[in-house]
């Protein structure tokens, strides 16, 4: 046992770490039996996501890319590890200002959670029990650290008459009224200087119990959260054959030169942009559907239901409006599911609904016009991507696909509710942060190979890249060197004007020196993409896209 000193900062913090790690695994396990978005780590992340200015979510988009939601739970849980170490410092001094610091944290996390879409009182339970356990685990381990000395009571003065004091009586006192003898003076309300002196030993055996709690609570919490039964749910899958199937890829489809973004996007390298800290998971057998609002019928379907109705599989590109000109936030696949429109016209949409607000399972909601759903595009509510359920990433079990639309207005994943109402009387989740009410998505084009910044050989070097104008199609590409005449590149077939389009230039012949590459595209409109260059926000970037490469 080291010797009667105030305890060490590490091990104060230690003791304020190990009760955040308490706090996060039991709200976790009360979150699994409550639900997943009531866990108050990820409640107070949305909030902040809410809460952030566009122009920092697009900073953050662009710097840290998909990895975005990965940097934003890091700095929570950094933030609270900071938090969770003042506070053992503070409830070494006095348990009283550790507790009080739990107890504000505790406030944080109820009011994100009750200000979530769809929030429910019993909502607080896993922040409630979370704090709760960690003042149990902060009183237990400053008590622990600053325990009594084993072995027999330490000598003081002669006893009096009675053999309880110097002189009988009452037992004497120290400063603040301290007993000297007799019970033991509570640790948790000395400064942790004394009497008493800090245990190392038993600092560090009860911290492995901290730990262990908080392990166990947080893997049964994740169990109870249902990611194993939507695992097995989805893998478990069979997928229908289709009443209207795709047809197969005509040759010439892709192009096959390596390096440039194939025809169908692999499912683990489509993209995926969402405001989703934790990925929802939503059991098939769950799952509902409810369409209402401006509707002659309101629908409820199951899962059940969807895969009864007349299913069809469709080639569609999608695209995030937050795609910079040559951006990665684009990807195109065969999608399987039954018509939106024929769900729509089950429920009879009543004139003057423009709009459909369809909701996911963690509360975003998306803005789609209905005029653009029953035009005779294949919308799709979708539940196959590429030949296999959909990935939970990406909407499992059911998802919206409408092609033409950036995804901000069209593809919500996850979706649990339409709501056929109006853009005069609602607004979707980004419209009120500054995006456009409508999101049809712009004819681009990108360069994929050379990259930029690469050194190529001098010879005959191949331009290849994609272009893409969802449901007008892409009639032509042109690609220039160092602001010279445009020359035509040579498209590959495109099977549906809902797709996007590989195109090559492989006669280039290269000469030593810095060159750069510029691409435009026009669509089947006759629309010839605009030099300018604009943000993203708020309605989608344009501009030519353009490498520079060295050839040596």
């Amino acid at each position: 046992m080291e010797s009667n000193r105030r305890m060490p900062p590490w091990a104060a913090a230690l003791i304020g770490l190990v009760s955040g790690a308490v706090a996060v695994g039991v709200s976790l396990l009360a979150a699994g039996l409550v639900k997943a978005s009531a866990f108050p780590v990820v409640a107070v992340g949305n909030a902040a996501v809410d809460l952030t200015p566009a122009a920092l979510k697009d900073f953050a988009i662009r710097t840290f890319g998909e990895n975005d939601k990965m940097v934003l739970l890091t700095g929570i849980f950094l933030v609270l590890a900071a938090i969770a170490a003042a506070v053992g410092v503070l409830a070494v001094r006095d348990l009283r200002y550790g507790l009080a610091g739990l107890a504000a944290f505790g406030v944080v996390g109820v009011l994100a959670v009750l200000t979530r879409p769809g929030a429910a009182v019993v909502d607080v339970v896993p922040t409630v029990a979370g704090v709760a356990a960690a003042m149990f685990a902060l009183h237990r381990l400053t008590a622990r650290a600053l325990a009594p000395p084993a072995g027999p009571r330490e000598a003081g003065p002669p006893a009096g008459p009675h053999g309880t004091g110097p002189s009988g009586g009452e037992p004497a006192a120290g400063a603040g009224g301290e007993e000297r003898y007799g019970a033991p003076v509570p640790p948790v309300m000395r400064a942790g200087n004394g009497p008493y002196p800090f245990d190392r030993r038993r600092l560090l055996i009860g911290t492995l119990g901290g730990v262990a709690v908080a392990g166990a609570a947080g893997v049964a919490g994740r169990m109870l959260s249902g990611r194993a039964e939507v695992a097995a749910a989805r893998v478990g899958m069979a997928l229908p054959r289709p009443a209207v199937p795709a047809a197969p890829l005509p040759a010439g489809a892709d192009l096959k030169i390596r390096g440039l973004s194939p025809f169908v996007t692999p499912n683990h390298d489509f993209y995926r942009v969402d405001t989703a800290l934790v990925l929802p998971q939503v059991d098939p057998r769950d799952w509902t559907l409810r369409i209402h609002g401006m509707v002659d019928r309101p629908v409820e379907l199951t899962f059940a239901d969807l895969m009864k109705r007349p299913l069809e599989e469709a080639d569609i590109t999608l695209c995030c409006v937050s795609n910079e000109v040559g951006g990665p936030y684009i990807g195109n696949a065969r999608w399987l599911g039954t018509s939106l429109a024929g769900v729509l016209r089950d429920a009879g949409v009543r004139k003057g609904a423009d709009m459909l607000l369809s909701t996911s399972a963690d509360g975003w909601t998306c803005g789609t016009p209905v005029d653009v759903v029953l035009d005779g595009r294949d919308a799709l509510l979708a539940f196959g991507m590429n030949g296999e359920a959909l990935p939970v990433a990406h909407g499992f079990p059911v998802r919206q696909v409408v092609p033409g639309l950036y995804g901000y207005v069209s593809a919500t994943k996850w979706v649990t509710e339409i709501k056929v109402t109006r853009f005069d009387r609602d607004e979707a989740y980004w419209t009120p942060k500054g995006w456009s009410a409508r999101g049809p998505v712009k004819t681009q084009s990108r360069i994929d190979l050379p990259r930029d910044g690469a050194r190529v050989a001098p010879g005959r070097t191949v331009i290849a890249g994609v272009a893409w104008a969802q449901h007008k199609g892409v009639d032509a590409v042109e690609v220039r060197i160092d602001r010279g005449q445009w020359r035509q590149a040579r498209l590959a077939v495109a099977p549906t004007a809902d797709t996007w389009r590989q195109w090559v230039v492989d006669d280039w012949d290269a000469t030593p020196g810095s060159h750069t590459i510029e691409v435009r595209a026009t669509d089947a409109t006759g629309y010839t993409q605009t030099p300018d260059l604009a943000p993203v926000a708020p309605d989608g970037a344009t501009g030519w896209h353009s490498v520079s490469v060295d050839v040596a």
